[in-house]
């Protein structure tokens, strides 16, 4: 259940003048008709909403039902789920592979996607650390010319037409104060928008973990059911000719036969479908590690996977500082109340300090020498007063998008809470499918090895040996389906638990 977000507000204060000494004779006439107005505006009114994010209540448990101390003891092991426990920041270490941690360490290098993310956030870096030296720097810049002018005289003078020279060089420095703050709420907005890449580089770079570790697992899983359906189709057909045998010597019904041919050829219908989506996985990734399609790796033994003993089930409280996607909310409700302060503070004067210094004249030598020195010094203060209402409905505007942020920031919390509650009661019931498949896989088996021994004795007929294989082999082939949905949900939920909590790289100060 979220708490209701009250709404507070910071008010600025006005910056000191700059050269006080220099600028008080230009400055006072400036303000003193504005500084009653601009009193009662700084008192009443309201620059920014609270940048924090809403306060969210903490439930006791993520789904309807609280997952279990452990989960069923599955191929000899039973997940413990850890409450409280910390994000796992290698995760994928767990699995006990060397050559599934080599594939995730040569997609984290490799990856273009991920490359180009950070390529932006860098970009986006230097962005913020322009504007931000821009605003709370003045700019100098140096100049120089020459020209040479044509002017009319008075009608009355010999010459109809005069002609000379201008030459001038001087240094320009140029400074806006920030009375109001329209520069620091800009610099905060835009600092917000890189904590947002920030925080997509780090859910990029987990989720491309996550789908490196899946699709090393699926495809080691592929290539077992691959092996194991051609096994199971060499089998049924072995089952069909011996049927066919029978029938014609009258020991069997010809809808036997029939059904035991349609068994082995719907069965192996299949295969072609289950051999595409295998290359189509290895496919996805060779391309997840960097690689060309036609280069992708070849297949983990899939008995090698273990799968982790111990899962992190993060606190409620703590999944907001751990996953990325609520961080990026956060980050976006944060850069809306910097749009609103952006849009309030161009309700009010902007001031702005000039200076100027270097030399002029009509030549060179009088340019350079001490009749030539010239400076100006000046400020320029403006009050908007009337733009049709356009200031007014962007704050409006900027306001609103501010609520839908922080709604969305709850709706980003409810979905992270429900992604975690429905990973938990997905690997739970996976262990216990799995403990039930792997049950029927040991039954199929002593039952396969029981026929298999009947028939060396002559005590069953050689048929029912491929019979009782054929259902072995489907029953590991039930067990290796759950097995790799239990591989491939914990992957899931180590993903749900999102990362260890640490700050993105940000311009200092301009959080």
């Amino acid at each position: 259940m979220m708490k209701s977000h009250p709404t507070r507000y910071s008010r600025l204060p006005l910056a000191r003048p700059l050269l006080r000494p220099l600028l008080r004779p230009l400055l006072r006439p400036l303000l003193r008709p504005l500084l009653p107005a601009l009193s009662l505006a700084l008192s009443a009114c309201a620059f920014a909403p609270d940048s924090k994010p809403p306060a969210t209540a903490s439930p006791p448990q993520y789904g309807v039902e609280a997952p279990p101390p452990q989960g069923a003891t599955a191929q000899g092991v039973a997940q413990q789920f850890e409450q409280g426990a910390r994000p796992v920041p290698e995760w994928w270490k767990r699995y006990g592979s060397d050559a599934l941690n080599a594939l995730v360490q040569e997609g984290l290098a490799n990856s273009p996607n991920l490359a180009a993310a950070e390529r932006n956030l860098a970009g986006a870096r230097e962005q913020l650390r322009a504007q931000v030296n821009s605003s709370l720097l003045p700019s100098v810049d140096a100049g120089a010319s020459g020209t040479r002018n044509r002017a009319l005289t008075m009608p009355d003078l010999p010459e109809s037409t005069a002609l000379y020279n201008v030459f001038t060089g001087q240094i320009q420095a140029t400074y806006d104060l920030d009375l109001f703050g329209a520069a620091r709420f800009a610099n905060a907005s835009l600092a917000a928008q890189v904590e947002q890449q920030a925080f997509r580089l780090e859910s990029a770079r987990r989720s491309l973990a996550g789908n490196i570790v899946t699709g090393a697992i699926t495809s080691a899983s592929l290539a077992e059911r691959v092996a194991l359906t051609e096994k199971q189709v060499v089998l049924l057909r072995q089952v069909a000719r011996d049927t066919q045998r029978r029938y014609e010597l009258g020991s069997a019904s010809q809808n036997d036969a029939l059904d035991a041919d349609q068994d082995a050829a719907t069965l192996e219908a299949s295969l072609p479908g289950l051999r595409a989506q295998w290359q189509a996985t290895r496919h996805a990734l060779a391309v997840l590690l960097g690689r060309r399609p036609d280069q992708a790796p070849d297949d983990l033994a899939f008995s090698t996977l273990a799968v982790p003993p111990q899962v992190p089930v993060v606190v409620p409280s703590e999944l907001l500082a751990s996953r990325p996607d609520i961080l990026v909310a956060d980050a976006v409700v944060q850069a809306a109340s910097a749009d609103v302060g952006v849009a309030t503070a161009q309700l009010f004067p902007s001031l702005s300090l000039s200076a100027s210094m270097g030399k002029g004249g009509f030549s060179w030598p009088a340019a350079l020498s001490g009749a030539g020195s010239i400076w100006a010094i000046g400020a320029s203060l403006t009050q908007p007063i009337f733009h049709g209402g356009a200031l007014l409905a962007e704050r409006r505007a900027a306001k609103e998008r501010y609520e839908a942020a922080v709604l969305q920031y709850k709706q980003t919390v409810l979905t992270a809470f429900q992604d975690v509650a429905d990973t938990l009661a997905r690997l739970d019931a996976d262990g216990q499918a799995l403990a039930s498949a792997e049950a029927s896989r040991r039954a199929a088996e002593q039952s396969y090895r029981n026929t298999a021994s009947r028939v060396r004795l002559g005590a069953l007929a050689p048929y029912t040996e491929y019979a009782a294989e054929q259902h072995y082999v489907a029953a590991r082939l039930r067990e290796l389906e759950y097995a790799n949905a239990r591989l491939t949900e914990t992957a899931a939920l180590f993903q749900a638990m999102g990362s260890p909590t640490r700050a993105p790289e940000v311009a200092a100060g301009q959080r």
